[in-house]
């Protein structure tokens, strides 16, 4: 029990963001669509999924099929142009990033993904986080970017060099967007989906370059190694040939 508590202890963090109206709750059901049949697909890191700081103030999507408590992480105009509450709200996060922090990066759906793009643009800018270390990864879904200049011409001022991988749907009305919000990064790894505004299901081809991503940033910040990396990574191979292994008998 005390090995299982030092291996979760020594994880490094992702601050996982969730979308419009919905609640953390409801991302970390969302994400269990990338697990694998015997473990997390991130299970060398530790999510940690906060709800957003304000009540949903309208109806939300996901009514009638997850429970409430529903939350959003600010407020905006129908043109994405006009934001009500977004200082506050990136001055919660930042205080709650140094509080439980130190986090290894940053993952967030829809307006969670706009979100962390923006704190990670401000970061990389030495706006905000100026004790923080720097975050070494972002998985972006369904991201965009904010319109509004004087947040632009801070935030995505230069390349963010975080490395990145960006889920973008061909149905997905952000599908534009998501592409702008993944050219704000440097080297972004894309991965295309034939699904809407989701957090996808993923083919086989999907999940095996979301695979070799995570364990690549996985590698890198475990460098000085504690063996949980090594570990994770063999756990995660081991899962994804017994599933090809399933697939084989179910198809003989």
């Amino acid at each position: 029990m005390e090995d299982i508590v030092e291996k979760e202890r020594k994880k490094e963090k992702i601050l996982c963001l969730h979308g419009f109206r919905t609640s953390g709750s409801f991302l970390r059901k969302q994400l269990s669509k990338w697990d694998l049949p015997t473990t997390s697909i991130f299970s060398q890191f530790h999510l940690d999924f906060p709800d957003g700081y304000f009540p949903a103030g309208g109806k939300s999507d996901i009514e009638g099929f997850f429970p409430p408590p529903y939350f959003e992480w600010f407020q905006h105009e129908k043109d994405f142009t006009v934001y009500t509450n977004l200082e506050e709200c990136v001055s919660n996060l930042c205080n709650y990033i140094i509080t439980n922090g130190p986090f290894h990066g940053l993952l967030g759906f829809s307006q969670g993904a706009c979100l962390a793009a923006l704190l990670l643009g401000y970061h990389a800018q030495g706006k905000i986080l100026k004790d923080h270390p720097p975050m070494k990864l972002f998985v972006s879904i369904s991201g965009t970017k904010f319109k509004d200049p004087s947040i632009c011409e801070v935030a995505y001022k230069d390349p963010i060099k975080v490395k990145s991988v960006h889920f973008i749907g061909a149905k997905d009305w952000l599908k534009l967007p998501s592409q702008e919000l993944a050219s704000a990064f440097e080297d972004p790894l894309i991965i295309n989906h034939p699904q809407g505004h989701t957090v996808p299901r993923l083919d086989e081809e999907a999940l095996k370059k979301l695979s070799n991503w995570i364990a690549d940033v996985g590698e890198a910040a475990l460098h000085v190694g504690n063996g949980v990396l090594n570990e994770n990574k063999s756990t995660i191979e081991k899962a994804q040939k017994d599933e090809s292994d399933s697939q084989e008998q179910e198809n003989k």
